[in-house]
């Protein structure tokens, strides 16, 4: 879409100029922030620009990243092309990149001025994209609501109208909104709801070298992790514990770690 996309802004009169990053979370580094700097530099990019996220999580994170730094920060949109980058990572602010083997370990609270989601470019995504971001939404379902979680439910795998994928986008943005607004920086403890899964998950992915499982696996069987301690704690029914594997399973998302070291698992946790 990157073409469509200058097209449109060549048409306003602005000048665009396009740099492309590697896909996969090895991109969201600090080689690759160096090389935006450089690209920006050699092209005397100021004050006055507009940076335009085009596509995942990971160009998000790290364009976020570049935009919130260089310069002290300069203007950036969000528009993101996968299920994971609408529902989730494109929406809050959180700019960064992975260093040492960790996740996101380096980075910023940083808003873009406008986020614009076009549901009909998920169209063109593998399924395996569209597993990556069904977990996120799962994961809204689960933490904040049940009506979605519902309909996930009853819902055959990848069976979704244009309509139903707007309004999932649409829920999903708005959870996220209202807790992003009454804690953007993660302090009071309530932003911490979005990272349902994620403890372990990230824990995989780190103990991975950030090459093994995908995002959205990883944070599948995170979420199963912490629902299953959940119910040894006396916190979490058997039912509701069997209805959340029936979900991912039906969603073909990995409910079990497999091949890992556990002394691993738990140093990155």
């Amino acid at each position: 879409y990157g073409s469509q996309v200058a097209a449109s802004l060549e048409a306003t009169g602005k000048k665009v100029l396009i740099l492309t990053v590697p896909g996969g979370e090895r991109s969201k580094s600090l080689k690759e922030t160096e090389r935006g700097y450089k690209f920006l530099l050699a092209n005397n990019v100021d004050r006055k620009a507009m940076f335009c996220m085009l596509g995942g999580g990971v160009v998000g994170d790290l364009g976020g990243y570049i935009a919130a730094t260089y310069l002290r920060g300069i203007d950036y949109i969000q528009l993101p092309t996968t299920l994971l980058a609408q529902v989730d990572s494109s929406i809050g602010g959180k700019v960064g990149v992975n260093f040492g083997g960790k996740k996101n370990m380096v980075g910023s609270f940083y808003q873009p001025k406008i986020i614009i989601s076009d549901v009909t470019l998920l169209q063109s995504l593998p399924e395996t994209e569209m597993k990556n971001g069904i977990t996120e939404v799962i994961k809204y379902g689960l933490a904040m609501d049940e009506r979605l979680f519902r309909h996930l439910a009853e819902k055959d795998k990848w069976d979704f109208t244009t309509s139903e994928l707007t309004d999932i986008v649409e829920r999903c943005v708005r959870l996220k909104i209202k807790v992003v607004e009454e804690d953007e920086t993660e302090r009071s403890g309530w932003r911490a709801i979005l990272n349902f899964g994620h403890t372990v998950g990230h824990a995989i992915e780190a103990g991975t070298a950030l090459q093994g499982q995908r995002h959205g696996e990883a944070v599948a069987i995170g979420m199963m992790a912490e629902a299953r301690i959940s119910e040894r704690l006396g916190m979490l029914d058997k039912k509701s514990l069997q209805r959340i594997e029936k979900v991912l399973t039906r969603f073909s998302l990995p409910t079990y770690c497999q091949k890992m070291n556990p002394h691993i698992l738990f140093e990155a946790i």
